[in-house]
Order: C-alpha cells, then sequence, then structure tokens
C-alpha cells in the first residue's frame, strides 16, 4: 500500500520561515536516504529546484549526502535528485518530498509521499486538494506536525 504524510507547519516554528523549511525539507532527504531510500525533491520551478538544491552544498562535510539536479549527476543518480514540473524523475525513485505549491500530478507513481500544510491560507488549500487526490488514488494518509526545532 503507498502511503502519503502531509506534515503540518506551525506559524510559530522554524519552518514556517523559507529558509527553515528548506533546512526541513534538507533533514527530511537525508535522513529517507541515510535509510536506503531514493528520494525525489518535488520543486514548483527550476529556480526553486536549484535555490534547494545550493543548501545542500551548505551542511557540514560529515552531513553532506550526494544529490543532483534531474539530467545531471550519474547514469543511475544519487541518492537524492531534485526536479520540478516538466521534468521527469530516474525512474528509481520511490519517495518524493513535494515542495510544489501546485497539485499534484504523481499520484501512483511513487510508494511514499511526503507533503506539507504550510501556514499560507491559499497554499493550504493547495494542499488539502492534493490530500484529496492522494486519499482517491488509495494512499493511506497521516498528519505529523512539525515540532522539530
Amino acid at each position: 500500500m503507498s502511503n502519503a504524510t502531509f506534515y503540518i507547519v506551525n506559524p510559530q516554528s522554524p519552518q514556517a520561515h523559507r529558509e527553515g523549511f528548506a533546512r526541513y525539507v534538507l533533514f527530511l532527504a537525508q535522513h529517507f536516504a541515510k535509510q536506503g531510500a531514493k528520494v525525489y525533491l518535488n520543486c514548483d520551478d527550476k529556480s526553486q529546484a536549484e535555490w534547494l538544491a545550493e543548501h545542500f552544498w551548505q551542511v557540514p562535510p560529515e552531513q553532506f549526502i550526494a544529490h543532483n539536479l534531474v539530467g545531471e549527476g550519474p547514469k543511475y543518480a544519487t541518492s537524492i535528485e531534485i526536479g520540478h514540473q516538466g521534468v521527469r524523475p530516474s525512474w528509481n525513485r520511490q519517495l518524493v518530498i513535494n515542495i510544489a505549491d501546485n497539485q499534484t500530478t504523481f499520484a501512483n507513481k511513487f510508494a511514499e509521499v511526503v507533503d506539507f500544510v504550510p501556514c499560507d491560507e491559499k497554499a493550504k488549500q493547495l494542499a488539502r486538494e492534493r490530500y484529496k487526490i492522494y486519499r482517491q488514488a488509495g494512499y493511506q494518509l497521516q498528519t505529523i506536525e512539525i515540532d522539530h526545532p
């Protein structure tokens, strides 16, 4: 069975701000990759994907995990691949972390989905729409409030 987990961003948390959110996405991607998952980070557009990829270079050397943008990197890609709407992830991705605001077009393509419910009302509504899409696609759904500093 496929699973989708929605992380609820608390307005008072560090993740409510762009840089804190990027650090949390990085933390999750590293966490899943260390467990052996092939992770795909789905962004809104190329500039957001490049912005997020840059954050992977800002970690201390002992926390570094290989990553690449879609179309770059080794033939079978790295543990973490970063892309956006209009590009296709490598065939071997099991888990997607969605940070794009738009509706999902990848329901049923990944066994595991991580998504977010942001603080902004418009973005919350889009997250609700994605939640419905995953439910209709048969995903097992859960929500988790972010309490990570």
